[in-house]
């Protein structure tokens, strides 16, 4: 490895099971003596478990233990998270010193909604600000991810063409073989059928493809936009004036919202609806499995069927209908994630319309500042300026060197960094998606790039680095084929012969 870059590279002590550091009779409390008569447990609950294999250990070996394992974790605190396609920002402090009022954390999802009117304040004024931004007519926060709110719209569309008597009749949904995946899996999930729309060699949908594959069996187009390829649909109007033309809707995936908001707005480019990643664009936590929100905007025309309740304004207050005869039914439970609509209108506000727009240019401007400085050693996969994320190709590598986009991302993490998406796009040899949002400074996307450029060096004079890397982490490069089929993810005590 590189002198120049060697300060990156973290030796840890190799962990050890905390069921090792066990040993009889040792605890982490002190249990106070009760001051109340005692009970028969047995009598009162019934039978309890004798042996629950737990282990045995004082508080601060206890302590030790996790706060060493809580070292080995990235985060966004403690690096750069290039994952393309992932938007993962940092989220400021506030945001979450703003979701721990108690006002809001320790609102009862039960409570009757005239006792909520700030936390419908809050809800409305998420909702209003993202119309401002999307140029939709309508949001709802119930959805809880990105791909559920892909569903979501899609339910909405297929009650809109059952209002109308064409349910049956319309049963294809379209999809860019750019696309995300969740956006065929939606589709499948409320019974259309899916056919792919191919990408033409500049990274454009394919208009003559769409052309013959729009007919009045179609329902939907789910077009991305950016698409996965980190480029900006020219011919968006065109695209969907001609699905309108043939009687179907336009569903923006808005998962590269961060490319464009406060600059453009997907609702006045011809969408009949889209979702939003709160937990990406607007700054929610993102990864470690949740909570999200996948808010939807759409036009008024599928207003009907929203889900209920819908968050509106009655008489000069702010109200939770449930009067929606149309309605899809409920998505989520009560109103969606609130701590998460909390932390977005923080961010939101923090922001403010004058400044919203600094959020997509500086994305912009740092994914197409890593593409300068890797084109060289990585080829961008069209030659034409990015958005938010750019992908490159390693192509070459793996011809001339035997090197794969994995193993570049694997000989990554030695250098200290997490590794960008691989081999997404499918439709990208090779490839690799990085998206340096615009919470980076250009100090460390040059350390990135440096390394970037050092593992490609690498690549070509000595490959075998790569194919065992990484070497200076706890868990060095696993058979995946292996891991895959011999999935071992429950601790067993020694004594078990169970399996």
């Amino acid at each position: 490895m590189s002198g120049t870059l060697s300060f990156r590279t973290k030796r840890m002590p190799e962990p050890r099971l905390i069921f090792d550091r066990s040993n009889p009779g040792r605890i982490g409390c002190n249990v106070p003596v009760a001051d109340t008569p005692e009970v028969d447990l047995s009598a009162a609950v019934g039978e309890l478990r004798t042996e629950l294999n737990l282990p045995e250990v004082g508080e601060l070996e206890m302590l030790r233990h996790f706060t060493n394992l809580s070292h080995i974790n990235y985060g966004i605190e403690t690096g750069f998270y290039p994952l393309g396609s992932c938007t993962m920002k940092y989220n400021p402090k506030i945001n979450e010193q703003t979701a721990g009022l108690p006002g809001f954390a320790k609102l009862h999802p039960m409570q009757p909604v005239e006792t909520i009117p700030g936390a419908l304040e809050i809800l409305i004024g998420v909702q209003d600000m993202l119309i401002a931004i999307t140029g939709f007519d309508e949001i709802t926060l119930q959805p809880l991810a990105g791909a559920h709110g892909e569903m979501t719209c899609l339910m909405l569309i297929k009650a809109y063409f059952e209002s109308r008597g064409e349910g049956k009749q319309r049963h294809v949904v379209l999809v860019p073989d750019s696309a995300h995946g969740t956006n065929p899996a939606s589709a499948a999930r409320c019974g259309y059928d899916v056919k792919p729309i191919p990408t033409t060699e500049e990274g454009n949908t394919d208009l003559e493809a769409l052309a013959a594959a729009l007919d009045d069996s179609v329902a939907a187009l789910m077009l991305t936009n950016p698409s996965t390829l980190g480029l900006f649909e020219p011919n968006i109007e065109k695209i969907c004036q001609m699905v309108h033309a043939a009687g179907g809707q336009v569903f923006c995936d808005g998962a590269n919202m961060n490319a464009m908001v406060g600059t453009t707005r997907p609702g006045d480019h011809g969408f009949d609806c889209m979702h939003l990643n709160l937990h990406k664009t607007f700054s929610t936590p993102h990864g470690g499995g949740g909570p999200g929100c996948g808010a939807i905007g759409l036009k008024s025309h599928l207003e009907p069927f929203l889900p209920a309740p819908v968050i509106r304004r009655s008489a000069g207050k702010v109200i939770a209908d449930h009067d929606r005869p149309k309605s899809i039914g409920r998505v989520s439970g009560f109103y969606g994630q609130f701590l998460m609509e909390v932390r977005a209108y923080t961010y939101l506000r923090a922001y403010g319309k004058e400044k919203m727009a600094d959020i997509s240019r500086h994305a912009v401007l740092n994914a197409n500042y890593v593409r300068a400085r890797l084109k060289e050693v990585l080829p961008p996969a069209h030659d034409r300026p990015c958005m938010h994320e750019c992908i490159m190709t390693a192509e070459k590598y793996k011809k001339e060197n035997g090197i794969r986009a994995l193993d570049i991302s694997k000989r990554l993490i030695d250098y200290g960094f997490h590794p960008p998406t691989n081999y997404f796009p499918l439709i990208v040899p090779e490839c690799l998606m990085i998206e340096p949002t615009e919470t980076e400074t250009k100090e460390t996307l040059d350390e990135f790039c440096d390394a970037m450029i050092e593992i490609c060096r690498e690549a070509v004079e000595t490959p075998d680095l790569l194919h065992d890397a990484p070497s200076t982490q706890i868990v060095g490069r696993l058979d995946e084929t292996a891991a895959v089929k011999n999935l071992d993810v429950r601790w067993w005590p020694r004594t078990s012969t169970t399996a």
